[in-house]
């Protein structure tokens, strides 16, 4: 089957119509030739070709048309890539109203977006976000990491608060569109990842309190470096023990924006202090381990691995999930359930884990003025083997048996 495509210019955006069948009736996309990535170029050439996608999908033929891409290289000091937002070139924009359904995604410059001062998103917090990352292997080709575990958890974010969400389907192909579109932002190998931060929010208008009208799915990206300025080298923590992240009932287990801005005045005091950051314990006894602002947790025994049981007030991290079985692969024994802060004070070593950290070391536990230090503040070895074990996983250093990463190209 032979499709012929055109490229044209709308608003700064790059647009390949006719629809493609393999993406089920949306539109393919394509980005302007390597010549018009320049940081702040206004140029966007005009292509047009045609391509055989009988047996491809629409991936592939944008890939084939814009293989001149991959050979340019961005300007930054990658070695010296911290976490922190780097303007990229497109984003990813899809919206859905009253009906539910999310149709005629596009690719976008990157750039501010208009929202209604009375979207459900300003006005009540309706919002949801993911994360991932992209890793360039050393061959040049780009892997995700569990893509469809993020549509997942989103689809069961949104549920819990009332909003549309893409089938997997469309999360996927919009992710692998939003990365490939960015390619040349992409860190070499061993320098960083590109960090994907999809979306969704309540974008129509709302004054009383009720589900927004109209509902927009964005994805962004940005090349960055370790988390925490530590890298992998030890983090140390203070146990909470008067503010709180969850509540039995509330939003805890689901990916929603309120949850982070709620964990922001515990950090800041805690940072304010020289901790990295915060462990928060359950608000029912203030006993049991909960999780980090924006991290699960994890105590190593002996050969015995425990992490707090998902029960609706810790996040069910696609890192920590895919952590627990490594582990169990290498041997250990690997616990979900209650554990208390006195297991914590009482460990052999402890770390954190996250998209954004991978595995962060913990070198030290402050708990009521009480400091514990773990492997004389050195990286632990499960943490280590772990870490290793995961992000050579991630970059395509080992092979995958499990059937976790997405090459794109």
């Amino acid at each position: 089957m032979e499709y012929g495509f055109s490229l044209q210019l709308r608003s700064n955006r790059a647009i390949l119509a006719p629809p493609c069948p393999s993406f089920s009736g949306r539109k393919c996309l394509l980005f302007p030739a390597k010549s018009s990535l320049k940081t702040g170029s206004q140029i966007h050439p005009l292509l047009s070709f045609s391509v055989d996608i009988s047996n491809s999908t629409a991936c592939k033929a944008v890939r084939s048309a814009t293989s001149v891409e991959t050979t340019e290289v961005t300007e930054l000091n990658w070695d010296n890539l911290g976490f922190g937002l780097v303007p990229t070139d497109y984003m990813y924009v899809m919206k859905c109203s009253s009906d539910g359904i999310f149709t005629n995604g596009e690719l976008k410059k990157f750039g501010p977006i208009e929202l209604n001062p009375s979207a459900g998103v300003l006005n009540y917090g309706q919002g949801l976000f993911e994360g991932l990352k992209a890793y360039r292997k050393a061959d040049g080709s780009i892997l995700l990491f569990r893509p469809e575990e993020n549509a997942m958890r989103m689809i069961d974010g949104a549920a819990r608060m009332c909003m549309p969400a893409p089938t997997v389907e469309q999360f996927v192909d919009a992710v692998k569109m939003t990365v490939l579109a960015n390619n040349r932002w992409v860190p070499p190998t061993g320098k960083g990842s590109l960090y994907v931060r999809p979306l969704l929010m309540g974008s129509g208008p709302v004054l009383g309190l009720a589900p927004a009208p109209e509902y927009t799915f964005l994805i962004f990206v940005s090349p960055v470096g370790n988390y925490f300025k530590e890298g992998l080298s030890p983090i140390n923590l203070i146990v909470e023990n008067e503010y709180h992240r969850a509540t039995p009932g509330g939003t805890g287990g689901v990916k929603t924006i309120g949850n982070y801005a709620s964990v922001l005045k515990a950090q800041k005091i805690a940072k304010e202090k020289g901790y990295s950051d915060v462990l928060y314990l359950d608000a029912v006894h203030k006993r049991y381990l909960e999780e980090v602002s924006s991290c699960n947790i994890f105590v190593v025994k002996g050969n015995v691995i425990s992490t707090p049981e998902i029960k609706g007030t810790i996040l069910p991290g696609i890192t920590r999930k895919s952590i627990m079985d490594v582990a169990q692969g290498q041997g250990f024994q690997v616990e979900e359930r209650a554990v208390s802060v006195e297991e914590l004070l009482n460990a052999d070593e402890v770390f954190c884990t996250g998209t954004a950290v991978v595995v962060s070391p913990v070198g030290s536990i402050t708990y009521l003025g009480k400091r514990v230090e773990y492997g004389n503040s050195g990286v632990g070895v499960v943490s280590q083997q772990l870490y290793s074990a995961l992000t050579s996983l991630q970059m395509g250093l080992a092979e995958d048996h499990l059937g976790w990463t997405v090459q794109l190209n």
